[in-house]
Formats: C-alpha cells, structure tokens, sequence
C-alpha cells in the first residue's frame, strides 16, 4: 500500500482516492442487485465485490480497472444455485478461478486480440443496454403480497427529479472545476438535498442491508467427491469463460481509454486469484465491471490506488458506515449509471451505417443483441465465429487465375490469390483438364496454400490431368506443400531461388 502511495504523485493520490470512494458507492446498490439476482444473500455480493476489487486492483493487469461481483456472472450462476445451493456455487467459483489462473499461465489472454473491432463495438453497446435496463429495476417497489409494481405519482416524480439533478451536476460540474469528482460531487449534494428536504424516495436500505462483519475463511462445504465435481465443473468453465471474456474486452476498452495498454495474462491471473479466495470467503465470485471502470477512469482513476481503495471503503460501509450508506438515495446512483451508459455507448456506431460494409454493422448489431437477451460469452463467440466465416467466404470470391499460351504449345495458369478450404471449389473450377494441351503450368508465385483442403484440392487437380494422360507441372510452391502432395509430388518443379517459404496454415509467405 506505501510503495503504491509512494510511486504517486499526490494529486494522483488524492484523485485516486476520491474517485475510489464515487466507485465503492456505485458498487454497493450493484453487488446487492447481482447477489439478488442470483439468489443470494446480498452479503455474498459485497464480499465478493471487496475481495475481487483489492486483489485485481492491486495486482492486475490493468490499473485503474475495476473488477467485482458482475451481473453478467449472476445471470448464469442462478442455475447452480436453484438447482444445488450456495455452497455449490462457492465450490464453482473456486475452480473458476483455478481455471482463470491456467488461462493466464498458459498465455490465453492474447487471445482475446483476435476479437474483430465490429464484435468489440457490439459487446460495448450491448453492455451499454444491460446496464441501462438494469436500472429500471429501481423504478419499482415491492408490495406487502411480494409483487412488483412500478413507482407512480409523486413517487415517480421526485424519482425523476433527482436523478436529473445527479446526471446535470455530473455533466456540467467539470467545465467549472476538476476539484473533486463531478459523480461524487453529485451523489453528496443529491443525498443532502434529500435528507433536508425529507423527500420520500427510495434509498440503499430500501434494496438490503449492507451491514455485516469480516468474511469468514470456510471451505464450501460441498461432498469432496467425483460426482460433486462433475456437477460444479461445467458450471465452472462457464463462469471461467464468461469472467475472462468481459475482464479482458473491458481491459481493451480501457486501454483505449487512458492509450495505454494493459497486461491480459496477468489480469487473468489475478481474476483467478481473487475468484479462488472469494469463494473461500464466501462471495459470488466476480469480473470486471464497464460501468464502475468507466466511472473511475472518468472520475481521473486511473492507478491501483483507485481500485484498491474503492475495496477498502466498500469494506468500511459495511463494517461500519451501513446506516449512513444506507440512506443514499437510489436515484443519485442510478442518475450515474444513466451517465456511464451515455460514456458508454459508442455513438458513432450509428454514423457508420452506409459507411462501412454491411457485414460490420449486422455482427455489431448481432452480437449487442445476444448479449442483451442471452450472455455475453455466447455474444462474443458468436461474433468471432460469423466474422471469420464472413472473412473466409469473401476471400473465397478473391481467387482467380491468368491464362498464357505458351511458345512451345504449353498453357500457363498464374495463379492469384489465397487458397484455402473456401476457396478450393472455386480454385477446381478454374481449369479446364479435357481441353487444356497435354503440357499445363500453374504458377502459385502469387498465391497461397493455406491448409489441408487447399492440399487436398491440388492433388484432386493433378489426378484429374494425369486420367486426362497430360501432364501437369506446379510452380513455386513451399517445401512443406510438396512433401504433403501425394498425386501431384513427383509434378512439382523445385526452383530454389523462387519458391515462397511458409508452413500450411499459419506465417506468410516469404523469399529465400
């Protein structure tokens, strides 16, 4: 904690721990809703939300992230505990984050490089309109029956009113001064403005109570047995999954934030730590949040400082501050989260439609709307998997070839263009082996073998000319093309200066 205070400047410090503080007070009515959501004592949040805050916050991959319990976790941990209990669950997050250490030991975490920029935008969007839709949950009540209504009359107004009044202060506040945090600024006056006026809204307490002692160390207490781990296993890898996912894209976001870049094996490591003492302290689990990592980025957050404090005051409402806490009104909070969907939502999303090619926009659109209606890794899956497959099918159109007739009567194809498993009907199409002469060239100094169709396509082609008794002769292919030839390896002319060098599926073409 020293070193990190030390390595500060102290306006860095001070900002760090006054945007610290507007995060803790964003994070309490959230872990409540998430460990509800889950159907989970509201305590199982905030600890979790105090645990995975301080450990990523203070040895992650990136500073100035905030990770906690997550409502894109909630979402899917509620089976597991409808079908097996809590103590399953706690089982399942520790092996979560055994998994997500394996993730960050194993260098998993550049992976997440090859996410394509439409799926990025659509993953910001659709968390974007999570978060905005979980705010509705704080226009209703709860009637004596256990049913839920929506807030009407003065109620609803007053509601309205104060949640303009955070979301005005949190805008215009900065072109008057950077003094203090505009949210936290907003939180403190909307709250006072509350209590003096005795306005009947809905605070904090209405949600829980927040107050509760230090996390107990427990093993969950769960049969150590094969059939235990066979249930909480798959549960496990999805939580895993899910967690790294939206850590690691929020970590890029993030990135292009503050234009630094961030480390996405160590942040994996971390979020596996902090999962694996979470669960043996009796929190949900979490991952990183974009609403909270956009408040504190934006509040001027951006070291370790600002998570860890965050943690550490998260923790002090709950041993100590939960009456006071527990009087904030929900309108301030969710007038900030109304902030952080508008910070959030990438805008210019909308002008790029007719501006950008059409594919762009319907995986954007895609991968937002399953993110909204299922979760976030099916989302992101989903896009990788239709961009490459639309990446594939339009360079599959790309291969061609160009005819020459030779002096000697001979016919020479160059051909131009990638040749891979899309490409390799069309590649078959382009010759013509009952009419070609008896003496045929291909040339692939322009082009690229890629893969095991593109072999398997070659060698078709060479027995289709050698049924047609000619002869067929392959130019500049790479050494490891010929010896994967069967039908066509002793038609492969060698020419050492020439021929490209590449292995079959991977690295790119180049000269001796």
């Amino acid at each position: 904690m020293f070193h990190l205070i030390a390595n500060h400047a102290p306006k860095n410090v001070r900002t760090d721990l006054l945007s610290g503080l507007t995060v803790a007070l964003a994070l309490v009515p959230e872990a409540i809703a998430f460990a509800l959501v889950a159907q989970l004592h509201p305590l199982m949040g905030l600890y979790a939300a105090f645990i995975v805050a301080l450990i990523t916050s203070a040895f992650g991959g990136r500073p100035g992230m905030i990770s906690a319990a997550a409502g894109s976790l909630a979402v899917v941990m509620v089976a597991l505990v409808v079908q097996h209990g809590p103590q399953y669950l706690l089982a399942a997050v520790v092996l979560m984050g055994v998994i997500q250490i394996a993730a960050g030991l194993f260098k998993l975490g550049k992976f997440i490089r090859i996410v394509p920029y439409p799926v990025f935008l659509g993953f910001v969007n659709g968390l974007a309109i999570v978060i905005l839709l979980a705010q509705f949950e704080q226009f209703k009540i709860t009637t004596p029956d256990g049913a839920k209504e929506w807030l009407s009359g003065m109620a609803l107004y007053i509601m309205f009113a104060l949640i303009a009044l955070t979301m005005a202060i949190a805008h215009f506040l900065p072109r008057f001064t950077n003094a203090l945090p505009a949210t936290l600024v907003a939180i403190i006056v909307v709250s006072v403005l509350t209590f003096v006026l005795n306005l009947d809204t809905r605070t904090v307490g209405d949600m829980a109570s927040i107050a509760g002692g230090l996390p107990d160390f427990s093993i969950p207490q769960v049969p150590l047995t094969l059939e235990t781990l066979w249930i909480v296993l798959p549960y496990a890898f999805v939580f895993a999954g899910v967690g790294l996912i939206e850590s690691l894209l929020t970590l890029q976001l993030v990135d292009d934030m503050t234009e630094t870049r961030g480390q996405p094996n160590r942040e994996c490591m971390a979020l596996g730590a902090a999962n694996i003492t979470s669960g043996f302290f009796g929190g949900m689990g979490g991952c990183a949040l974009v609403g909270q990592s956009m408040i504190n980025v934006e509040s001027g957050g951006r070291g370790r400082l600002s998570g860890i404090t965050a943690a550490l005051v998260l923790l002090m409402f709950i041993l100590f501050l939960a009456p006071v806490v527990e009087q904030i009104p929900l309108a301030a909070l969710v007038g900030i989260m109304f902030m952080v969907v508008i910070g959030t939502f990438e805008w210019g999303t909308l002008h790029m439609i007719g501006k950008v090619p059409r594919q762009e926009i319907m995986i954007s659109v895609m991968v937002a709307v399953i993110t909204v209606v299922a979760d976030l890794a099916l989302a992101v899956i989903t896009g990788v998997i239709v961009s490459a497959l639309l990446f594939a099918w339009d360079h599959a159109k790309h291969i061609r070839v160009e005819t020459e007739q030779l002096i000697d009567g001979s016919k020479l194809y160059r051909l131009i263009g990638p040749l891979f498993f899309a490409s390799a009907q069309n590649f078959a199409e382009l010759f013509d082996p009952k009419n070609d002469p008896e003496h045929v060239i291909i040339d692939f100094a322009r082009s690229r073998v890629a893969d095991q169709s593109a072999l398997e396509a070659i060698d078709n082609l060479a027995e289709k000319y050698r049924v047609a008794g000619k002869t067929l002769h392959l130019r500049h292919l790479a050494p490891d093309c010929r010896e994967l030839l069967r039908n066509a390896g002793d038609l492969v002319e060698v020419n050492i200066k020439e021929d490209p060098v590449y292995h079959v599926a991977e690295g790119h073409p180049t000269k001796n």
